[in-house]
This record gives structure tokens, sequence and C-alpha cells, in this order.
């Protein structure tokens, strides 16, 4: 089945700050999703996913499996910190509204056009490129029917069982782009780093201090990812988007792309014609 975004243009929406950290230091930040405005997500998706199995289960009259599959998440949420997923967050909306308010400095911002099938491509190992999912009902979850085949064939229902393991490693990082229904509308795409997972993951965390905070964040190194796969940075991305409420100069923009090497890029940036407008 043809994923959602493979031919699609992905649009993350920031501020001028990251634009920076993207083109001129080639990195692009993922940041904790429990830092993010749905950190609860998480927990809400587990959760739904031991219903829906143990659910499942006691359809089918086997009560015994279904209390184990209980206790077997109730242990494994203990375990959430630990999981925490890191993430940069995409739209398949170009120049929204919505994406521009919440994400975008509230229209002051930049928006910045990414390949698809690009990102695709570089989400390898301890990286995934996930459409989110916002339904309610987990019963239709393909990780529901893991966990179901994993009972059913009589695996041992425990935190040491290595396809118990793997399973739940993956419903961590499952649970990163999930959303409740609410925010269907946004039609997100989630790049998921699994810092977890070590084995495919040597990417050292950076901390942002702020005068009210430390953020903890994992840089990619997005000119090394573009180089796996044969690609430069301009053929990344294929657009620039200056907000409708920024002050920002195009042709300003435009020389610092030059500056930066990125003449080609220069010529593709674009003013938002989105009617976003605050009140007075």
């Amino acid at each position: 089945m043809e994923k959602e975004y493979e031919n699609h243009i992905l649009y993350h929406y920031t501020d001028y700050q990251a634009l920076d950290g993207m083109l001129h230091h080639a990195q692009l930040r993922v940041n904790n999703v429990l830092n993010m405005n749905d950190a609860a997500e998480m927990r809400y998706f587990m959760d739904g996913l031991c219903d829906a199995v143990a659910k499942r289960l006691e359809e089918e009259g086997d009560r015994e499996r279904a209390g184990q599959v209980r206790e077997l998440f109730r242990e494994e949420l203990k375990k959430e910190f630990y999981y925490s997923a890191y993430a940069a967050c995409f739209s398949l909306h170009r120049d929204d509204a919505a994406q521009w308010e919440r994400y975008g400095n509230r229209g002051r911002g930049v928006c910045i056009a990414f390949q698809g099938r690009y990102l695709e491509r570089m989400a390898t190992g301890a990286l995934s490129l996930q459409t989110v999912f916002y339904q309610d009902d987990m019963a239709g979850h393909n990780l529901t029917g893991v966990f179901y085949r994993l009972v059913k064939r009589g695996k041992e229902l425990s935190l040491t069982n290595p396809d118990i393991i793997k399973a739940m490693n993956y419903a961590w990082s499952c649970s990163a782009a999930f959303k409740h229904p609410s925010f269907l509308s946004e039609r997100e795409v989630r790049l998921v780093v699994s810092p977890f997972v070590k084995e495919y993951f040597e990417v050292e965390p950076c901390y942002h201090i702020t005068t009210e905070r430390i953020k903890k964040y994992y840089p990619l190194d997005l000119m090394g990812m573009c180089g796996k796969i044969g690609i430069g940075l301009e053929e990344l991305v294929p657009e620039i988007i200056i907000g409708p409420e920024s002050t920002q100069s195009r042709s300003i923009l435009q020389d610092y792309l030059r500056d930066n090497g990125l003449e080609g890029l220069a010529g593709r940036v674009s003013l938002s014609k989105c009617p976003l407008r605050r009140p007075v």
C-alpha cells in the first residue's frame, strides 16, 4: 500500500532560528514529544492499544489472557519516560492558516518544504517517518493484530520475551505519531527518533537552555542524511514560504540562501498568500 506522504511535499512550519539551523548548520532538531502540546498522547496510545487487544480476547471468552495483557501493559507504562521519543513535525497542508498560527510563530515565521520521498529514504534504523494516527478506537491499528497474534501463538507474556520487547519498542515508536482525533485536520506526518533503540542510534543529545527551562533535543545531520541517499540539500528542500505576518524581506532571505551556497533554492522563495490577520 502506498504511504500517504511518499509522493507529497511535507511542510514544516517554524521560525527563522530553526531555518538557520537547517540550512546554514545543516541540522534538523528532533524534540521530545513529552514537551509538545500533545504530550499525553503517548500514554493514551499505549492504553488504547492494550484495551483493544484485551477486548478482542475477552470477546473470544479468553479472560485469563486478557488479564495478562492488561498487567503486561501496566508494567510497561512504568517505563514511559525511558521510552520518550523525539520528533520533527510536518503537515501535508501548504500555506495553511491553522499551521501558521500553531507552529509558524503565529504567522511571523517561515514554512520549509521537504520532499516526502527523500525523507522516507532517510528514515532508517532508529528513525521512522510516520503518518499521524488519529482514531480513538485502536481496534483497527496494525499493532493490535501484532500483539493479538503473539498472545494466540502461546508466546510467554513477559517483558523479558524478545518478541514482546520488539513489539513494545515498535509500539512506543508509533505512540509518538498519535494524536487525538480533534487534530485530524492537520494531516500531520512525523519524523520520529527512538533513542532507546541504541544499536541503531549514535547521535549525542544536546540541551537548549532558556531563562525558564532546559529542553533536550537530538540534532540530526541533514547533510549526512542527504549524502547517504545521493542528493543535495537543494533537492530535499523544494520551496520556502515566508509567513503571512512575517516582516522578513524576501530579497534578504534570498541573499542569505545564496551566501550559504543554496543558489537554486534562492529562486524558490515565495510569500504566503494566507489571509491570516491577528485581531486588533
